[in-house]
């Protein structure tokens, strides 16, 4: 019996899933492998690997592809809301595992921040503005996001920034913000923020030890900048 397109046997390469079986090592997998290994199945004509590529070209690579809406990535020729769910909770997952791993690190610098928080951020096209609560050992006890901003500011106030310090009995907080746009230089109100909450924290007794603005690249300290 003659096999149609859509389930025909290819002989030039192995599915990834296959391969893994066949003792590959998932990390030796290429982008448009391991996007196949969740989309799962191919459309008519097309097969997974074929359908995958093509949804990386499209979107612009695995990185656009997380930050994209479950209905952005929906409207994809051959996916839909199923196969967009499946696509959205892989990224969640690596997401997850990475903060899991990092919430128990010792706060030493502004790079340990920026790293603790990078998975959090990188695809974040708003504001969002978090306090870490640490203790006196520079320990993380508590990360809570405070406020979401416009594209432009997150804004924030004193008292929802020292609120869980305060429950949480901490010696210490660093506030952090992102800027979607790729450039960690602070603006005006940025600078005006830090000079308030300092002020703040030595009214409440716990200090305001550093702001930092995040980017997917790079990070901005005002602490190491004088500003604190």
């Amino acid at each position: 019996m003659r096999q149609s397109k859509m389930n025909k046997i290819h002989t030039d390469f192995k599915l990834p899933i296959q391969k893994c079986i066949d003792g590959q090592s998932v990390k030796d997998l290429s982008d448009t492998e391991l996007l196949a290994v969740i989309v799962g199945t191919g459309i008519k004509n097309i097969d997974v690997l074929e359908l995958s590529a093509k949804i990386i070209k499209n979107m612009g690579g695995l990185s656009a592809i997380s930050k994209a809406g479950l209905r952005e990535i929906a409207i994809e020729k051959g996916l839909g809301l199923k196969k967009a769910v499946k696509i959205q909770a892989a990224f969640e997952i690596g997401k997850r595992v990475i903060t899991d791993v990092t919430d128990l690190k010792h706060i030493s610098s502004p790079n340990a921040v920026w790293n603790l928080l990078l998975p959090e951020i990188a695809c974040l096209q708003k504001e969002e503005f978090r306090v870490l609560v640490v203790n006196n050992k520079n320990m993380l006890l508590k990360k809570i996001i405070v406020s979401v901003g416009t594209i432009t500011e997150a804004i924030v106030h004193p008292r929802e920034v020292f609120r869980d310090a305060i429950k949480e009995a901490g010696s210490g907080i660093i506030v952090t913000h992102n800027h979607p746009s790729g450039n960690a230089s602070p603006s005006k109100q940025d600078i005006d923020t830090t000079k308030r909450l300092v002020e703040a924290g030595k009214i409440v007794g716990i200090p305001l030890l550093d702001h930092i603005i995040l980017t997917n690249a790079s990070y901005y300290s005002m602490k190491e900048n004088g500003y604190i």
